[in-house]
């Protein structure tokens, strides 16, 4: 039996730590999307062009996508506590520096293409920066929580995702409303400050860093002796073991590579953050300038959807555990149905603020059911278990290279259908709402595939 006195001990660090890494993660956010509020204020100044901040917001994605898979596997065996203060670090620095560069530009003091290659490899470096979030805060999640309690912890730190957008639009959009679009990077550097001290003070490494035994033993899953034991065990058989696992994470990449249905739903995936991050990258320009709203007023209506993603994220796994027993197909098809809708309400419903409204309120349910689903667990179902981490892989690399590409096509088509300092969404609208009709049809090609089984 653990001591009372060391449960005590670990509730308050546990605790600690899950609350640090939501909040921590949330602020994390409001580093990366600063930029879906600034876009229109950066085109109205005269410093870059749509498409050039669809190329800034493409190397975004693509070092995220790229950094969060090699830093899932850096921070397995890091300081985790380290590892998070160091990426929201580098995304404070980053747009602190954007900001300065933006206040130059303005006094003539830098032309546009330096601008727009300083801001490129500043975006790609905050995107780097900001894929060491994630994998740090799972990794706490999986060395302080037990087993039968890290599902209902992992629900609410998902929250984080929703609760990061939601701030990004509706703190950095009222202080650019306020104090003018140069403060929106500054904004957003307070607000990864504040997520840099709540780390230092509240984020822990491990039981074992506060002097704890291990969560095997505070959770009652071994004895002292059976850790120790299977300690020494796992030592004597490391180095067999990392050579056998080795072989086997190849041997289960290569047969998840070759699994179609992986692959559509990684095609799926992409279509779906197309649509997704258009929202969240060029919701605000498309409702000041086809609309008609204030960047504030802009702001806080886009800043609705990720709030209510958080009701689709906690309810779609029960939704699809409880009600469908496991299958996810119906679910996701309705979510995609009701994207779709919402979307093309969107575009195309009229200047009412609460018809905007009630279209983001819809968005956000369904991108919050079908970033669950088609974001990862229908890839998962079609797996073995052991093979989880390849078909996510693929899932996570397919989305956020298609967030990417959608950045610089929106700018392209934005670009060109320019008239007397206006864009004309007729065809970006198009492309955002066709992403998310294909978004839900490719999975129907799998409506009768079973799980892959690998021999």
């Amino acid at each position: 039996m653990v001591e009372e006195k060391l449960l005590k001990a670990y509730n308050r660090r546990k605790l600690e730590t899950v609350v640090a890494a939501t909040l921590a993660y949330a602020l994390y956010y409001v580093c990366r999307l600063s930029m879906g509020v600034l876009k229109q204020p950066l085109i109205d100044a005269g410093l870059l062009s749509a498409t050039q901040l669809g190329v800034i917001g493409a190397c975004m994605y693509w070092t995220y996508a790229v950094g969060k898979l090699v830093n899932g596997f850096l921070a397995d065996g890091a300081n985790i506590r380290r590892f998070m203060a160091t990426g929201i670090t580098i995304s404070v620095g980053m747009n602190l520096i954007m900001g300065v560069l933006g206040i130059t530009a303005i006094d003539g003091g830098i032309g546009n293409m330096a601008l727009f290659l300083l801001f490129c490899l500043l975006w790609a470096a905050n995107g780097w920066a900001q894929s060491m979030g994630a994998p740090a805060s799972i990794v706490a999640l999986s060395r302080w929580l037990p087993l039968k309690t890290r599902g209902t912890f992992y629900g609410f730190f998902s929250a984080s995702h929703n609760i990061g957008e939601g701030l990004s639009f509706v703190f950095v959009g009222s202080i650019v409303a306020a104090f003018g679009w140069t403060w929106g990077f500054f904004g957003a550097a307070l607000a990864g400050m504040v997520g840099l001290v709540v780390v230092l003070l509240f984020f822990h490494n491990s039981p074992e860093s506060k002097g704890l035994p291990s969560i095997e033993i505070l959770s009652g899953e071994m004895t002292a002796e059976e850790y120790e034991r299977d300690k020494e065990k796992n030592m004597a058989a490391q180095a067999d073991a990392k050579a056998a696992a080795r072989a086997e994470t190849k041997r289960m990449q290569k047969a998840v590579i070759k699994n179609p249905g992986v692959w559509i739903l990684a095609a799926a995936s992409a279509f779906m953050y197309m649509s997704r991050y258009a929202i969240n990258e060029w919701g605000t320009i498309f409702l000041q300038e086809a609309k008609g709203y204030s960047l504030g007023e802009a702001a806080s209506i886009i800043g609705i959807n990720p709030i209510f993603g958080i009701i689709g994220t906690v309810v779609s796994g029960w939704l699809s555990d409880v009600l469908f027993k496991g299958d996810r197909r119906y679910p996701a098809l309705v979510a995609g149905l009701l994207e779709a809708i919402a979307l093309a309400l969107f575009l195309y419903g009229g200047t009412s603020r609460w018809v905007n409204i009630a279209a983001m309120v819809l968005f956000g349910i369904a991108i919050g059911v079908l970033i669950s689903f088609l974001g990862g667990l229908m890839a998962i179902d079609l797996v073995p278990r052991k093979a989880s981490g390849a078909a996510l892989g693929i899932v996570g690399i397919a989305s956020y290279a298609a967030a990417g590409l959608q950045n610089i096509i929106t700018g392209v088509l934005m670009d060109t259908s320019a008239e007397a300092g206006t864009h004309d969404f007729t065809y970006v609208s198009i492309f955002w709402l066709g992403s998310a009709v294909i978004s839900f049809l490719l999975p129907l090609l799998n409506w009768k595939r079973k799980q892959q089984k690998i021999k």
